[in-house]
Parts: structure tokens; C-alpha cells; sequence
């Protein structure tokens, strides 16, 4: 079984006329290693359908059809998403069946109906957070997940309450998932080379979708981190309609409204939102 190497990567791009774009955050990793790592790291089951995002020119495709997984790949770049099939029948021709190409944005692309119980992708920095929100939210077969992404993106996906790096990515994520990183990618192992560090974030969605009001508690976090020097009483004034209702559903749902957002955790953040408009409650 043959996965792709550094010259496989770039003479298969010179093939397809293909130069990697910053804006659709191209960088291929040409490092069979690395792509087998990663596939280890993803803990997949043998009956895990993988939902991969943005494959690229195929190296982890590859490896996830190597190990026996059925993959569905979503790719952006047309050229990219109709060479795909070719490039496994190529390498990996016994397992070709196994791999179905979605040509489209994954933003943009129903993949409900799919039915992926595992997300495996080389994520491009520009929208790697919202791409793992959006499916979390969208694909409720999702069981678990391994992403490789910008080290300073998975720092604020997995961090916790009172780091620095804790933020909109960190709870929104929490919402959906426990996550964790799960190691380094350096920049050799890709063409061309970043200038940034790469990480690997797992994530196991929760075993009960949390049923509080999503929309609601996204808005409250959203505002507590657009001022985030600022305390939840000054800081949520313009959400809960001026500064003492900010207080009075802070106190209302257990919280010091002196405290700053990246102190609160999700489960903090959804009791805050479920006190909006609650003045005239009994009790």
C-alpha cells in the first residue's frame, strides 16, 4: 500500500496544474509518517464512517482508506475533488469503493444526510473553527473527531476557564464536545511550508445533546467576549437591555457580575441565558 511522499505530492500537483492558494489555505502534508500518526491518534472504530474536509491531494484520504475506514470527502476545489478518485484507484486501488467525493464547501453542503460518525481533516487555519462549529451543529451523527489546525487554533479550542487562550472557540466548543490536544505537526512535513506551528485537536461529542437554548446561550457568550477587559456586568449591559438587568440575571443565575467572561464555563454561561426575561417569575 502506497501512500503519497514528497515527490508523489508535488509531481501529482504539477500534473493537475494545481498551486497551492493562500485563500483557500492550501498546505499539503507530504509525510506518510504524519498522516498514519494522525489516523492513530483518531481512535476510529472499524464501522466509523469518516466525514475528511478539504483532502487536498489525497495523503490522508489515503491513509484513513488504508486503515479500512469508508470515507466521504468534501473538497472546495474542483480540480482537486475530481482527481481524487483517480489518485486512490492509483495507490490504493482495493480500496477505492470505499471513498466517496463531495465537490462543494462544507460550510455551504448538507452532509446530514451522510451519516459520518467521525470528522478526520487537515483543516485550512482561515476556517478551521468555523467548519468544526458548523458540522457539530449540523451533522448530529458525529461521535467523535481529530483535526490537525494552527497550534494557536487548537490552544483556544482547548482551553479552559481562566486561560488566556479561553474563548468564543473554547465554550462554543464545549457546547458540543470534550476535546483535547493530541500532539504537534511540524511545518516540514508540508508543501509548501507555513510559518506557523500545527496541532491536533480530538473531540468526543457529549453523550446527551445538551437541551438548554444553543442560540441563546451562543449570544451571551458571544457578547461576554466582545468586550473581554470588561467585567459580565458592563460587558452583557447591551445584550440584557442596560447594566443593572445584566446584574440582576447575573445574580439571578448564581454568577459574580464582576467576573469576566474567560471565567465562566459553558454550563455557567447557559444559566445566564435562561434568566433573560425572567424579572416577573415567582420566586
Amino acid at each position: 500500500m502506497t501512500l503519497l511522499g514528497p515527490a508523489d505530492v508535488r509531481q501529482l500537483a504539477e500534473r493537475l496544474g494545481i498551486r497551492p492558494t493562500k485563500q483557500l489555505g492550501q498546505n499539503f502534508v507530504h509525510d506518510p509518517n504524519t498522516v498514519r500518526r494522525i489516523v492513530r491518534a483518531a481512535e476510529l472504530a472499524p464501522d466509523d464512517l469518516v466525514l475528511e474536509v478539504g483532502p487536498g491531494l489525497g495523503s490522508l484520504t489515503l491513509a484513513l482508506l488504508e486503515h479500512g475506514n469508508a470515507v466521504c470527502a468534501v473538497e472546495i476545489d474542483p480540480p482537486l475533488a475530481a482527481a481524487l478518485p483517480e489518485t486512490v484507484a492509483r495507490h490504493l486501488p482495493e480500496q477505492a469503493e470505499r471513498l466517496t467525493v463531495i465537490a462543494g464547501d462544507a460550510l455551504r453542503t448538507d452532509l446530514s444526510a451522510v451519516k459520518p460518525t467521525a470528522l478526520v481533516a487537515n483543516l485550512p487555519y482561515n476556517v478551521a473553527v468555523p467548519v468544526v462549529l458548523h458540522l457539530l451543529a449540523t451533522v448530529p451523527s458525529l461521535r467523535r473527531g481529530l483535526v490537525m489546525v494552527q497550534k494557536e487554533v487548537a490552544d483556544r479550542l482547548t482551553a479552559g476557564p481562566g486561560s488566556r487562550t479561553y474563548g468564543v472557540p473554547s465554550v462554543k466548543l464545549a457546547w458540543y464536545a470534550t476535546a483535547r490536544q493530541a500532539g504537534k505537526v511540524p511545518a516540514s512535513v508540508f508543501w509548501p511550508v507555513p510559518n506557523v506551528e500545527s496541532g491536533l485537536v480530538s473531540f468526543a461529542a457529549l453523550d446527551e445533546p445538551r437541551a438548554a437554548d444553543r442560540a441563546g446561550t451562543f449570544a451571551v457568550i458571544d457578547a461576554a467576549f466582545a468586550q473581554r477587559r470588561k467585567t459580565l456586568r458592563a460587558a452583557l449591559a447591551g445584550w440584557a437591555g442596560g447594566p443593572v438587568e445584566a446584574e440582576r440575571i447575573l445574580r439571578a443565575a448564581g454568577v459574580d457580575p464582576r467576573l469576566r467572561g474567560e471565567q465562566l464555563t459553558v454550563e455557567d454561561f447557559t444559566r445566564i441565558a435562561s434568566q433573560r426575561g425572567t424579572a416577573d417569575a415567582p420566586g
